[in-house]
Formats: C-alpha cells, structure tokens, sequence
C-alpha cells in the first residue's frame, strides 16, 4: 500500500511526524507538506510564482506553498506511481462544521479526490497535542479500515477527541454541525503606528445537535464524516430555471 501524507501545520509539526509514525510499518508512505504552518488556506494553488521542492533529514519533503499545492506536486512530480490513499493531518485542532470550507487540512485531502485517490483527513479536537500518540492509532486503525461499501474514491473528514486510546468510545459517522459568524477582526498597531487587523477566533457551535460532528466527539468518538465537492443547491434548480424562463 502506498500513502501520500500532508497537513497544513507545516512538514515539522508534531501532528504528521506521529501520523507518518503510526502508518510506516503498514505502507509505503511518503510525506509532502508545506515548510511553513499554512492554517486556513483552504484550497488555495500558488499560480504567481514557482514552487521550491526540498527534503529534509528525516526524508519528509517540504514546499514553499499550500496544503493543495503540497499534493498537487506530489501527484504530478514527485511520485512515480500513484498513491492508493492520501491522509492529511493530524491537524493541531478540530475542523468541524463550516470549518472544513477554510481547512489546508481537508484541502490536501480534497486535492487528493479531485486526482481520483481516496482522501482521509485527521484532526485532533482540542489544540496542544494533548494525547497525539493515541490519535495517531486511532488514525491508523482508520486508515485500515475496508470502507468497502464507499465508491472509489471518497472524501472522508475525521475528528478525535484528545483523549487516551482507551477512553475513546469508538468510531461514529456524523454530519456537519455549524457554527456562528466569526468573531470580529481584532483591530491593532504595526510598530510604525499603522492600523493591522487579525483575523477573530471562529464563531461557537450554533448547531451541535444529535449526529452532528460536535456531538459525536463530544460523548468521546471519533467522528467521521463524509464529504462532496459538488456545491450546487440543488433544491433550487427547479425555481431558478422558473425565475429565468
């Protein structure tokens, strides 16, 4: 088995070192992440300027770019066959809910099904790391897993509490939850006395309700949810093709 890892916290974050870890005695894995923590770029493709390749002592690669560009040049320069499973991850907190719309984290998974190729996402609910080592055999028991009754190839997001291996409670499928609006841009100063602006925390929960994302890792599972790219709302074909007739 050949598995392609990446994450969006950079190729040194503790997060994939215990993922690469966890999967090597099971797979040919090879790890392409970006050089730096690229949290929150979504699906982002530098397109402006090239792209630097370089390998580090422990043979992990690392790019001067994002999640997606990290995977996008693994598929198409770096690998001479083509993986059976991209995973992503583990990621320094959750993305849950509307977060999976900004996550580098799913994003590199996400680049992995548009070539085709399962994807599994993993992130850990709580920042700090706080358990990695039984996130990271949860990971690979995941990662083993059939899922023979998904089509080739799936999308799949998996969220685990920081908890010990033993008080996990298992492994649930579970929805999307959402959350509120962000919190607003906190205005500062630069040295220079030149008005900056960072970007707020993401907003609370707003629905967590039962079979949400949310809900499942907060009675203690690891949640696992299914993803899609086609956008389309598809409820409202039907009015809008009325509106332009």
């Amino acid at each position: 088995m050949k598995i392609l890892i990446s994450n969006d916290d950079g190729y040194l974050a503790p997060g994939i070192i215990a993922l690469a870890r966890a999967l090597a005695d099971i797979a040919d894995i090879t790890v392409v992440a970006p050089d730096s923590n690229r949290s929150g770029a979504s699906n982002a493709l530098t397109l402006d300027r090239p792209l630097s390749v370089h390998r580090a002592e422990n043979g992990f690669y690392f790019v001067n770019g994002t999640p997606s560009d990290c995977v996008h040049v693994a598929l198409t320069a770096l690998m001479p066959e083509k993986p059976d499973l991209v995973v992503s991850g583990i990621n320094n907190g959750q993305n849950m809910g509307d977060d999976t719309l900004y996550s580098g984290t799913v994003a590199a998974a996400t680049e992995a099904y548009l070539f085709g190729i399962p994807a599994i996402a993993f992130s850990q609910v709580e920042k700090g790391w706080l358990h990695l080592e039984d996130a990271a055999r949860i990971a690979r028991e995941i990662v083993q897993h059939d899922f023979g009754s998904l089509p080739r190839p799936f999308l799949l997001n998996v969220n685990i509490p920081n908890l010990a291996y033993a008080e996990v409670r298992g492994v649930s499928s579970a929805r999307l939850g959402k959350r509120h609006m962000s919190e607003p841009v906190i205005k500062a100063q630069d040295p220079s006395g030149r008005d900056i602006y960072w970007i707020g925390p993401a907003g609370a929960a707003k629905d967590a309700s039962e079979g949400t994302d949310f809900a499942v890792t907060a009675q203690g599972y690891a949640s696992v949810t299914p993803l899609q790219i086609d956008i389309t709302n598809t409820k409202l074909m039907q009015a809008l093709a009325s509106d332009l007739a």
